[in-house]
């Protein structure tokens, strides 16, 4: 199976192209550019120094979420137009878990800077998710951490971070890392092939303009989409 996998839901554009669990070429950017312009070209690049065809694909794998909603759009509208073009196959992974290297022992915690000291958080151990993925108060993330009877490594954003984690927990480990589009194709395979006209980014956390139109309505009885 041929998969196209990409990640641009941080500053971060990561793709890669692979061959079952066969890495054939890859490219990581981190430096902030508009994702909407860099990522199409940098496809058209790997595809073409591989000498292949976009219909040579079988599977588009892309970080769903959570993220910058910018660069998830960007990627989802994107993984959608390719896979229904090319009538082939669209898989999500999630991006926290695109963050924790696979090596990783004991409780893994990938983080992504939601600003104002809020993270995205995910709480892994062996590629396995222990508790739901949120948008969380940082110290809450601390305390979680700081509860479990194991080893505890902090990775993906962590710098913004990193000084809290060693007042409140001396003891873990601080990885720093980027998204690994690779990665993001090999967990791919175990998982199944999902709708095109349903797939959706996962947020985790609504738009803040959204947030303040639902402080003066019930969100029960209108939608901030519609009504807008």
């Amino acid at each position: 199976m041929k998969i196209a996998a990409f990640d641009t839901s941080s500053k971060a554009l990561t793709l890669a192209i692979l061959e079952d669990e066969t890495l054939l070429a890859q490219m990581t950017l981190n430096i902030k550019k508009n994702h909407s312009i860099t990522l199409m070209p940098a496809i058209d690049f790997l595809m073409n120094s591989l000498d292949m065809k976009p219909t040579d694909l079988d599977r588009i794998v892309v970080a769903q979420g959570p993220g910058s909603y910018t660069g998830l759009r960007i990627a989802v509208a994107t993984a959608k137009t390719l896979a229904h073009t090319l009538q082939i196959e669209l898989v999500g992974v999630s991006s926290l878990l695109a963050l924790v290297p696979e090596s990783t022992a004991g409780l893994a915690v990938p983080i992504m800077d939601a600003r104002r000291n809020n993270v995205y958080a995910g709480f892994y151990q062996s590629g396995q998710a222990v508790r739901p993925e949120g948008h969380l108060p940082f110290a809450e993330v601390l305390a979680i951490a700081g509860a479990a009877d194991q080893p505890v490594t902090f990775v993906g954003e962590t710098a913004a971070f990193a000084e809290q984690i060693r007042e409140q927990l001396p003891q873990a480990v601080i990885c720093p890392t980027l998204p690994d589009a690779a990665a993001i194709g090999r967990l791919s395979l175990q998982l199944p092939a999902q709708s095109v006209h349903d797939f959706v980014p996962n947020y985790l956390k609504r738009v803040e303009a959204e947030e303040n139109w639902l402080k003066t309505h019930e969100a029960a009885k209108d939608s901030y989409i519609k009504r807008l």
